[in-house]
């Protein structure tokens, strides 16, 4: 599954796919498939993103127009 707001989000927060990697502990090679969708993500890394950059997980996968949880 693909979700552009991952892409979306590390270039607003001006950070490599390197950094997210490593703070997914994951290699860089294994973010860019998440980010391009030729590989799922799980959950624990998208709770690790939703934290990390303060939006909701639904935020992330589309399904809320508002970066905050409740805001659409």
């Amino acid at each position: 599954m693909f979700f552009q707001r991952l892409e979306d989000l590390r270039i607003d927060h001006d950070l490599t796919q390197q950094e997210v990697a490593d703070i997914l502990g994951c290699k860089r090679e294994v973010y860019r498939r998440y980010e391009k969708g030729t590989r799922a993500i799980p959950v624990d890394f998208l709770i690790k993103l939703a934290d990390h950059y303060h939006v909701s997980i639904d935020y992330i996968v589309g399904q809320d127009k508002g970066r905050q949880s409740g805001q659409k």
